[in-house]
């Protein structure tokens, strides 16, 4: 699936990846390829991306490395799309 992560002041992901957690309102939830179009708020934590993925050099210290090999940027709220296997999730 391809996945953007968009901010007030850059893009800072646009790439395909294997998978996607995100923190919704409610708890922590994953997104894999072909899920159900979805729209829901994001709240403060981890956006933890799974795959290979390359960051450019402007962006790369916002992510850090998980425990488990994932990249993962901290966040306060936003929001996340998914429609025809295309994530967006927009962060603050």
């Amino acid at each position: 699936m391809y996945l953007e992560i968009v901010t007030p002041e850059a893009t800072l992901l646009a790439a395909e990846v294997d998978s996607i957690a995100v923190p919704g309102i409610n708890g922590e939830f994953q997104m894999l390829n072909s899920h159900a179009p979805i729209v829901s708020l994001l709240g403060e934590g981890d956006v933890k991306i799974y795959g290979k993925v390359e960051l450019a050099k402007d962006v790369a210290n916002k992510f850090t490395k998980g425990d488990k090999g994932e990249i993962v940027l901290s966040i306060n709220s936003g929001t996340i799309e998914m429609k025809d296997n295309k994530v967006i999730v927009l962060a603050d």
